[in-house]
Parts: structure tokens; sequence; C-alpha cells
């Protein structure tokens, strides 16, 4: 601290129980004159307001956010001065639940970190000659006021009747309160914070104030957010209103909470009387789009409730769009629900009993996180978290910060969260201070897998929570999937050895860097040997099977081949849709992109039937959903305790949009280097993104009119760029420097269904999502049950012209009529071009 801590950790005398009011907590004190400048320092266990003279103090909200607090506890810094005068001052704060005192997990297991709310807080007064101090102590007292209850699943109650008048200023009455007690806290764990505070970032206006069949009031914000609502009432002494947060309606229109589990998510607001309130809740946060109200005197109108939307302050760093509306809405989605899950901790879901910082989720969607908005320092203050914890236990929890009852063992993709991550910081940011505050943790958890392979090399023994959430999986069992687990950690290891090795080549660890280059051919070996034929072949037939062994560079270039047909085959067999989790889903594109099957990577993004990424969209979803088919069709939920309607993890996607689709990608480590190469398909005829980097703005637009393309580029000054036009009739590759560069030219390449005829074999067919459906459509109409949809390798090779002539009775109005459904998709999309 600047100027040494003088103050104490302060409580009320009892233990806090579910349902307690919140602790007031007060002091008076004099100001000499001559002040040149005040500060004040505060921090909880629990969630502070801090008020000096009756003023709230700053502009944080649910502070000190929440970190791994027997080891980090932030505290905050506010220049006061000029809330302060000569004389007589008062300083209060209130002290809320929060993370540390209050119900967590699904277990809802109170005292977490401590049994009761705590305070502590310094208040520096600098004068020309001195310093003088305002700690917290025994001196401070304690009452109770409006704030009945509160909880960060539970909600917040708030009577406003009985605020004490002025309790936070000088000349309050305080002879009734209680004095404070002290409160045993180690004061070695406060540290100035690092990360953004979190903060009201915007506010909505109702989309719609709504009757439910049954006659409740329900407003709807439009969007699923993370916040809460703030109410201007007016009535009688008394009264209270009642508002309850749901992400969604059920199919007859009422409030669904089943997606907030045993989270009541509920706020009562107990009117003074006398005029207009505007009330909000401080000491909570809710996942929501819909808010349904009950005892407002009147109707509610919608100028009278308005969504605050509350999370860690970031700065937006990315942006993209193209011409497909669904696949902007895709990206707006991911975008929210990133926001959502960054208050103060990423976390899987902002509405339920949880609320986890859960590893897995993160690594998945640090890619898309990293490009999206400036995270270094939030989750460069995660992982100071996430090795604080695991030095004290000795592995990395499955969330950070840990409040698990179960321990934690090694794991793919979420315990290697603690390689992975700080290795893609240190490429998106190029310094090298990251890799070296993480180095020990990430050397750690690696020693830790390094002592568990079998004699081969291979991850094969502990529990995985493999390709988590494939969609194929039990509902009772998400890491029961097709993919082998231990495929899936011993895959993942071929990356984050050789990651930690170019880690160690960076620091100048050499020792390291040549044993961690050899434990990652032995374990590349140990993969190949156990699941690749000698063909490329992966073991399992499954997409992530091959995603993960293409894109991890498991296979040999002479492999790839293969492992790229079979994983397009498999994308075919499947209709488009997806058949991935947690660990396949971030990379199937870019596997299919990379095998030269950008046509199916194409077809697998703009599938709109469950499940696939787009799937949501046309269900109205605003966020990202933690499974595919969390609505089903008929707009019930898929009742399976794990159907948030706000997870990100499965957003992921979002980082091939920005790199293949809008074609911005870094090259080097800091972006000093960027690879410009848009890869148009699946009848998008325009793209944008833009990513501030630490160099500056780096921006990409293509767009196909009538058979010429246009390319605009900003290259960032000090950066070098390797641009390869898309569609160019030359393949035309520049080598340009710092900039803004045009490029227009005839577009070559590209096909469509005047391309199809009936001696097309379905194979090419299924390359074009459009032309497949119009083809399915027809067949179905004549041939009800035959299963052409599947169209295996037996049947892939042949044309339409031969499947008809095998066909029975009608084969020729068969041909007919696909003749006629592909020049009607054909004048459409001809129609759209123009």
């Amino acid at each position: 601290m600047p100027h040494p801590w003088q103050a104490s950790f302060i409580s009320a005398a009892a233990p806090s129980a579910e349902g307690d009011p919140a602790p007031y907590f007060r002091r008076e004190f004099e100001v000499a004159e001559g002040l040149r400048r005040a500060v004040l320092r505060v921090t909880a266990l629990g969630i502070v307001e801090p008020y000096v003279n009756g003023v709230r103090v700053g502009d944080e909200m649910l502070a000190p956010g929440w970190t791994s607090y027997h080891h980090r506890l932030m505290v905050s810094d506010h220049d006061v001065t000029g809330l302060l005068a000569p004389g007589a001052n008062a300083f209060g704060a209130i002290v809320g639940e929060g993370w540390a005192v209050g119900s967590l997990t699904w277990e809802n297991r109170r005292h977490n970190y401590a049994d009761r709310p705590a305070l502590c807080a310094q208040l520096e007064l600098h004068f020309d000659d001195r310093v003088e101090v305002v700690g917290t102590d025994e001196s401070f007292r304690v009452g109770t006021g409006a704030v009945r209850a509160n909880g960060i699943y539970a909600g917040e109650t708030y009577d406003a009747r009985l605020e004490p008048d002025g309790w936070n200023r000088s000349g309050f009455d305080d002879s009734g309160w209680a004095r404070a007690v002290p409160f045993d806290w180690n004061p070695e764990t406060l540290q100035t914070p690092t990360a953004p505070p979190i903060r009201r970032i915007e506010e909505l206006a109702p989309k719609a104030v709504l009757e439910s069949p049954d006659g409740r009031t329900i407003v709807d914000f439009g969007q699923n957010i993370s916040g809460w609502v703030r109410i201007t009432v007016e009535g009688e002494p008394g009264r209270t209103v009642i508002l309850r947060h749901a992400e969604v309606l059920t199919p007859a229109g009422e409030l669904e909470t089943e997606t907030n589990r045993t989270a009541a998510a509920t706020d009562r607001y107990t009117l003074r009387g006398g005029g207009e309130e505007t009330w909000e809740p401080r000491f909570t946060f809710h996942g929501f789009r819909y808010a349904e109200i009950d005892g407002w005197p009147g109707e509610v109108s919608p100028e009278s409730v308005h969504a605050v939307v509350v999370h860690s302050d970031m700065v937006r760093t990315g942006w993209f769009e193209s011409s497909h509306p669904l696949v902007n809405k895709l990206h707006e989605n991911t975008v929210w629900s990133m926001r959502d899950n960054f208050v103060g901790v990423p976390t899987d879901c902002p509405q339920r009993d949880e609320r986890l910082g859960w590893t897995g989720d993160l690594n998945a969607f640090a890619p898309t996180a990293a490009f999206l908005y400036d995270v270094r320092d939030l989750l460069g203050s995660w992982l100071r978290d996430l090795a604080a914890e695991q030095e004290e236990t000795g592995d990395v929890p499955m969330v950070v910060p840990d409040v698990l009852r179960t321990g934690s063992t090694p794991t793919a993709l979420w315990g290697d969260v603690a390689i992975s991550l700080p290795w893609l910081l240190y490429q998106e940011y190029g310094d090298p201070g990251i890799l070296r505050a993480a180095y020990a943790s990430m050397t750690a958890f690696m020693r830790k897998v390094e002592l568990m392979l079998d004699e081969h090399g291979l991850w094969s023994r502990g529990f995985q929570f493999g390709d988590w959430l494939d969609p194929d999986a039990p509902a009772d069992n998400p890491a029961g999937g097709k993919t082998d687990p231990h495929l899936v950690a011993s895959a993942y290891l071929c990356r984050t050895t050789r990651e930690l090795a170019r880690a160690a080549e960076v620091l100048g660890e050499t020792e390291d860097a040549e044993h961690y280059t050899r434990l990652a051919e032995r374990v590349r070996t140990a993969f190949r040997r156990e699941y690749v034929s000698q063909a490329g072949r992966v073991v399992n037939e499954s997409a992530t099977a091959y995603a993960l062994a293409i894109m991890f560079g498991i296979l040999d270039d002479d492999q790839l081949a293969t492992a790229g047909e079979r994983l397009a085959t498999l994308v075919r067999k499947s209709g488009f849709t997806i058949a991935t989790g947690f660990a396949g889903t971030p990379l199937i594109t870019d596997a299919l992109t990379a095998t030269g099957h950008l046509s199916e990577a194409y077809d697998l993004l703009l599938q709109e039937k469950a499940p696939s990424f787009l799937y949501p969209v046309t269900m109205g979803a605003t966020t990202i959903w933690e499974r595919w088919d969390s609505v089903l069709p008929d707009g019930t939920l898929n009742s399976t305790g794990m159907t948030s309607l706000n997870h990100y993890a499965l957003g992921a996607v979002a980082d091939w949009l920005h790199r293949v689709v809008g074609g911005l990608e870094r090259a080097e480590p800091g972006w000093r280097r960027i690879r410009i190469s848009p890869k148009p398909g699946g009848g998008l005829d325009s793209a944008w993104a833009a990513h501030d980097t630490v160099l500056g703005r780096a921006e990409v637009a293509w767009r196909l009119d009538a058979g010429e393309m246009h390319v605009d580029v900003t290259v960032p000054e000090g950066a070098t760029a390797t641009v390869e036009l898309p569609l160019h009739p030359d393949r035309l590759v520049e080598h340009v420097e710092g900039g803004e560069y045009s490029w227009h030219y005839p577009a070559s390449g590209g096909s469509g269904p005047d391309d199809i005829t009936m001696d097309t074999p379905l194979r090419e067919i299924q390359r074009d999502a459009a032309v497949w459906a119009a083809v399915l459509d027809v067949m179905r109409k004549h041939f009800p049950g035959v299963p052409i949809e599947a169209a295996g390798d037996h049947l892939a090779d042949m044309s339409l012209a031969t499947v008809a002539a095998r066909l029975p009775e009608g084969a020729d109005a068969l041909k007919r009529d696909l003749k006629a459904a592909l020049g009607q998709l054909s004048a459409t999309d001809a129609g759209r071009q123009a």
C-alpha cells in the first residue's frame, strides 16, 4: 500500500444467517484546516458500498469483486478530497453478503470465506506536514437499515421505510447501534486491483410490457443480460413491489424460471411512500431477459423500468459483420454472452445457482475473448488466482476461485488452461512478462501430468471431461460423448507440451525448452501409435477426434487429406448438424478449412436445424446456449438440469468467423505480422472484421458485387501483413506495411445451383447446403422413407441420375422436379446477387 496500512477488519458481533439484514457501518471524524488530498482505501468480505458525508463513493459495483479471497483480496482506492470539509465529517458503508459470505454453488453452501460480512477501510488525510488516518476499528458503530436481505443467487430485499435518515452523515444519533467488533483476517491478502472494476455499462428500455395468460405483468427487455432492474414507482407506504427474473417465457407466455435452478433471483422493494421513489439493487445481480413484476401500484409503464447491464468494464477491441443476418446475430449473441459472464470472474453462466469460473469454458473461448475485448488485466488477475489455488493444493482447480467441495485432478482443456491461456495472452499482446508471471504454474501443471502418463506416453488414466456436452452424450452424463475422453486428453497434451516448450524458449529457459520439446514428440508418437492409422484415419471416427488430430499437428502432411475427407464425410452424414462438444466445437470449422473442405465448414456454420450454430438464433436466442437445443422447437426447455441460455463456450466459433470469414489473423505475437486471407463461401457476399491490436487498428472488409471482388485493408503502423486476395484470378498475394490499401478485380471460382446437373455425384451436391436441402425436399416428396439423407460412402459417389434410376416407379417425375427445384434455386440465387 502507498501508505502504511493501519486499518483492521471489523464486523457485527454474530455470524450471519440466510436472510439477515446487511450491516451498516459508520464513524464520524474531524478534518482540520489545510487538507490537501484525501484517499479512501476500502475493501470487504462481502460487497461494499462506501459513503463519505452521505455521498456514494465511486462508480464501482459489486466491489471488491470475486477473487481467491484467502490469497488475494482487492482494495479499491478513491480520491474523496472533494467530499470532505473542515470540521465534522462521516464515513459509512453497507456490506452485503456477496461471494464471501452468501450461498454459492448448486449446494447453496454458505460461509465459503467468512461467516459474516466484514469491512476494512482506511481514509488517508494528507496535509502539508502530515498524514492522518481514519481506519476501521472498534470505534466504528454497526447497525442495520433498509437492506433486509441479500444474496448473489437470492436477490435483494429492501424496505425503504427502514433506511435511517442521515446514517452516513455527521450528526446522526447512532447510540442505538452496536460497537463493531474485530474480525480476524490476514492483512497479507490485501492487494491493489489490476483487473477493471465491475460497473453499470448501459441501460435497456423495455421492448414490451406484457400481460401473461395468468394476468401477470412481465417486462421483456429484448436481450438476455447480467445486471438488474431499476424501478421508478409511486405508491402508499408499505407496498412491496416484487421482481422475479428469468431468461425465457414458457410457450404459454408465463415466466420460466427453470434455468435459474434454485436461484430465487427475486428482488423486493417496499415503498417509503410520499412521492416518487427510484431504486435498484446493489448487492446482487441476475441473468435475465424478462422480469415479472408483482405488487406495482397501477399499471407498469415502460418509462418506469429499465434493465441495467452490469459487468467488468473491459475495452471492446473486436468486431465482425457479414452479409448473412443470422451469422451476424450469432456473433452478436457471442459478444453478449461474453459480457454477461465477465462479471469480475469469467463464469459459465450468470443466472443460476452456479456462476463459477469454470476453467474449461474459458479455455475453449479464450481466443474469441481476446479478439473481442482487452482481457489481459482481467484474465491476468484470474490467472494469479489460479496459480495461488494451484500452489496451495498442487492441482489446477476445475473452477477459479475454487469453492467446490470436490478436489481437482489434472484434466485436459480444463486444467491445462494454466498453459494455454498464458500462451494465448502472450500471442495476443506480445508481452513475455505474461509468460514469466505464469511460468511456475504452467510447469507445475505439466510436471503433474507427466507423472500420470502410461509407459507409452499416453494420458490414459484419471478423470477427464472429454468432449463435454457432445449433443449425443446422455443427458445425465455430459462427459459421455462419442469421443474417448482419454483420446481427447492425449490430443490436448500434444498441443500444451508444444505451447510450454515454446514458452520456455521465449523466456530463455533452454533446459526446459529441450525437455518439453522431447515430451511433445513423445506424446505425439504415443497418440499416433494408439489412435491413428498409417493412412490417417483416427479411431473413434468422431468429428472431434479428427478435428483434434488435424489442428494439433498430430498428423503428418500425407495423412491430412484422408483425415480431412473422413471428417467432411462425418459432417455430411450428420446433415451438417453439430456433433461436437466443448473440446471439438472450437476447432471443427478450422479443421475442415485446413484440409480443403471450406464448403463443408460453411454448411456446418449455416445449418439451422438442431443441433447447430444457427438453430438457437432461429429460436430467438440473444445469447449463446449451454446446449445446442436448450430450448426445443415447441418452445419448451430441454429439461436436463443444464440448460443455461447464457453460456459463452460454444460461441468459440466466432474465432473462425474473425480469422477465416473476415480474414483477419495474427501471425506473430503482438500482431507484429498479420495474415489477411478471407475465404468467401456459403453464399456470403461480404464480411468485415476489425481488431484494435496493441499496435493499433487492423481491419479487413471484402465485398463480392456482380462478379467483382472489392477488398479494403488497414494495417497498423509497426506491423506487416501478408494479404492473400480472395477469389483472385491469379491467386495474388501482396506483402504490405502499415497503411490503408484497396483492391478491386474480377472474382474467379465459386459454384452454385447452375453447376449441378443430373450427372453430379451426391458427394458434390452435399457441399452446398441449399442445393442439398432442395434435393432432399424433392426426394422426400416422391419417395418417403428412402434414407437418401444418410448418403453414406456407398451412395456418395452416385449421380442424381443413377440414384433416380434405382428408385421405384416415378423416376421421371423425380427428375423433372429436381430440375425445377434446382432452376428455382438458381433464379433465387441470381436475384440475391443482383
